[in-house]
Formats: structure tokens, sequence, C-alpha cells
């Protein structure tokens, strides 16, 4: 399971405490409210694909914070400017389609650039093979890091002067989840139901 489909895009926490979980903009007014409020603090934001703290304006009006986080839609293509387009794809001339590669210096061994040679399409071709190939058969592996780190950078942030912190990341790093269960289940509660929801994409 990808530990992101379930969850919004941002959360917002006071102190050790969730205070708001939603799209930045949502969140974003929840802690104008909340300081105004004398929120205990520190309130800290984060954003669920890099599980990352980030700064965030909350001043002025209501209407000014949702509008300063809330994304702005771009403008439809102008129907001449569509026309122009399609215009120049049908008189492009022949010639190799733009693929969107970009060159890059790559070191390799005389051994693997003499098999590269050999293969059809030559390096290039061959190169984004292997890449591809990788990808797919590491999409797995990948995405577990990738959900492990977001978690840690998380715990660093808000939980990483609680008890069995290190060991909790050890754990998290080891994709040990009934460990990490084990070790968190004394933090809490929201801190520790959201970094397993990072980390593992559920509840422990």
């Amino acid at each position: 399971m990808n530990p992101l489909s379930a969850l919004p895009s941002h959360i917002a926490f006071d102190g050790h405490r969730r205070i708001a979980s939603g799209t930045l903009a949502a969140v974003a007014l929840a802690v104008k409210h909340a300081t105004g409020e004398g929120a205990a603090g520190p309130i800290l934001v984060f954003d669920n694909a890099t599980g990352r703290s980030i700064d965030i304006d909350t001043r002025g009006a209501d209407d000014e914070v949702i509008a300063r986080f809330t994304p702005v839609a771009s403008d439809a293509q102008p129907a001449d400017e569509a026309d122009g387009a399609g215009t120049q794809q049908e008189t492009r001339g022949r010639g190799r389609p733009k693929l969107g590669v970009v060159a890059r210096e790559v070191t390799l061994l005389p051994r693997h650039w003499d098999w590269l040679a050999t293969q059809p399409g030559g390096a290039s071709v061959a190169l984004r093979k292997l890449v591809e190939d990788a990808r797919r058969a590491n999409a797995q592996r990948d995405s577990r890091r990738a959900a492990h780190e977001r978690a840690y950078h998380f715990m660093s942030a808000i939980a990483g002067d609680l008890p069995s912190f290190e060991e909790a990341a050890r754990a998290l790093f080891a994709d040990d989840r009934t460990c990490f269960g084990e070790l968190i289940a004394g933090w809490p509660a929201d801190i520790r139901d959201h970094g397993f929801a990072l980390g593992f994409g559920d509840g422990p």
C-alpha cells in the first residue's frame, strides 16, 4: 500500500496534538486560528509528501490566508494558440521526435562501453532500457524506502526527544513494523498514528 494514498497533503500539530489535516489552505487557516486562540505550541506544519516541516505565512484575514495557499488554475489555452500549435505539429519536418531526454556525463569501464556498443539502438537506448527495467523491478522497495524516509523526517522534527526514538528509527528503516509499533506504543497518540501512517500506510 502506498502510505500517501490515504493521507491528506498536509498536517499541523500543536505540540504533540494534531490540530488539522487536509489541503495546505485548510491547514494554514486552522493554524491561524489556533495561534490566535493561544495555542501552547510549538505549532508545526508538515508536508506529507516529504514528511518535512514547512514554514507558512498566516498573516491577514481568513480569505487572504485561504487565497495565499490555494493553487490558481491555469487559464485554458486560447483557441488561436491551440490552432497554431496544431499547425506546427502538422508541418513539423521529419526527424527524431522530442523525447525530453537530458544529456549528462556517464562514467563506465571499457567493458561496459564495449557491451553497450553491441546493443540495438546504441548506448543511449540500452541505458534507458536498463534504467526502466531497474525502476520496475525495484519499485516496491523504492516506495518502502521513500515511506520510511518521510516518517523519519516527521519523527525527527516532532518526536526526537520521545522515549526509544533511536530504536524506533532503526526499526523503521529495517521495515520491522511490529518492533516499530511496540517501541512507539507509549508516544502521544496523534504522533504515533501519523508516524505509522507515513512509514507503513496504516495504523499500528
